[in-house]
């Protein structure tokens, strides 16, 4: 177990992974006026469709991204530089990144919290424990050691737009990327953003929002273009991207469990085996234990999404209590026309 991280720190009673930043904190008032100036008018430049839970969807550098959003990942891309202990998780939203958070935190830092006694994930949200990228690039809510510490940190962004020292092979920041089917990924979507709409907004029907969804206007979408562009990351550079199925994991959460332990560079003695430690961390992530915890029954995750509207049922097929025939059909063909011949194939049902 030498070779697992040291204990994160703990902020306001909660623990924090940390990022590195090279961004300066010294700009004067009038520059950042410029910045907010400049990134105004590239909004304004940008092509534009009806947003899912924000008034407005924007196509930024080929995937569709709220404005707020943007400018998070605009200082990312041009400042932040990836150290080489760093671990990237990999989403597009809703395919399993509140339940990738979990796991890959507690695996990570097995050695300082046991699954049974005052674990974090008893008293904070995954999204708390592992921060979005963007967010806490912009809150300064980042270390600067990028040498020796474990960092672990999430975003949604497509492989192409990801900071160029992520994707840099040299730098050894590796990253773990979830998919899950197109089928499940759209109706968690739906169910998810029509709760976060605001009330200024008329609700977004399951046919509008399918519709959306078939021609890619999805947050970080198109769906098949993120997933491709880290699948076949993943096949040119397996000791960088691990590519995970949200399926897959239902289906065997040990041994994916195990694939993700030896990917970050923690593998799982045989002691830890025997004991039946695995099992026990998978049962605390576990979707249906992680909603009952009281701290993921109140609160909000950012200013925008109630903590009790991430776990909704988290079950393969679900899509077929919803999607019609006609819809299965148009989006069957656009599954097969996206990913024909690339190897990459989803399970719909377990």
């Amino acid at each position: 177990m030498s070779n697992l991280p040291p204990k994160p720190s703990m902020e306001n009673n909660q623990t924090r992974a940390t990022i590195t930043t090279a961004a300066a904190t010294t700009n004067s008032s009038s520059k950042e006026a410029d910045h907010d100036d400049c990134h105004d008018l590239l909004i304004a430049s940008l092509p534009k469709e009806k947003g899912w839970a924000f008034h407005q969807l924007y196509l930024y550098q080929g995937f569709w991204c709220p404005p707020v959003l943007i400018r998070e990942e605009m200082a990312v891309q041009q400042h932040f530089q990836a150290g080489q202990n760093d671990i990237a998780l990999a989403t597009i939203p809703k395919s399993g990144t509140t339940w990738l958070k979990a796991l890959a935190f507690s695996i990570l830092h097995r050695q300082h919290y046991t699954p049974s006694q005052n674990h974090p994930l008893l008293t904070s949200n995954p999204h708390t424990l592992v921060p979005f990228l963007g967010k806490a690039f912009l809150d300064q809510d980042l270390t600067s050691n990028t040498t020796h510490s474990h960092r672990l940190f999430s975003t949604h962004l497509p492989y192409h737009a990801l900071p160029p020292s992520i994707k840099n092979f040299a730098i050894g920041c590796r990253i773990v990327y979830l998919c899950r089917n197109p089928y499940d990924t759209f109706i968690s979507a739906w169910h998810f953003f029509t709760k976060a709409r605001p009330d200024s907004l008329k609700p977004l029907s399951l046919n509008d929002a399918f519709d959306m969804y078939c021609r890619g206007v999805f947050g970080y979408g198109p769906f098949w273009d993120h997933v491709l562009d880290y699948w076949k990351e993943s096949l040119e550079r397996p000791q960088k991207v691990l590519f995970l199925k949200y399926e897959d994991l239902k289906d065997n959460p040990i041994l994916h469990m195990k694939r993700l332990a030896e990917f970050m560079g923690v593998p799982f003695s045989i002691e830890e085996e025997k004991e039946g430690l695995i099992e026990e961390m998978s049962r605390l992530c576990s979707i249906n234990n992680l909603r009952e915890l009281d701290v993921n029954k109140t609160g909000k995750f950012g200013s925008y999404f109630d903590n009790k509207t991430l776990f909704r049922r988290g079950e393969v097929g679900d899509w077929v209590n919803y999607l019609t025939p006609e819809m299965v059909d148009r989006l069957d063909k656009i599954v097969k026309e996206k990913m024909d011949g690339l190897g990459l194939t989803f399970k719909t049902s377990l």
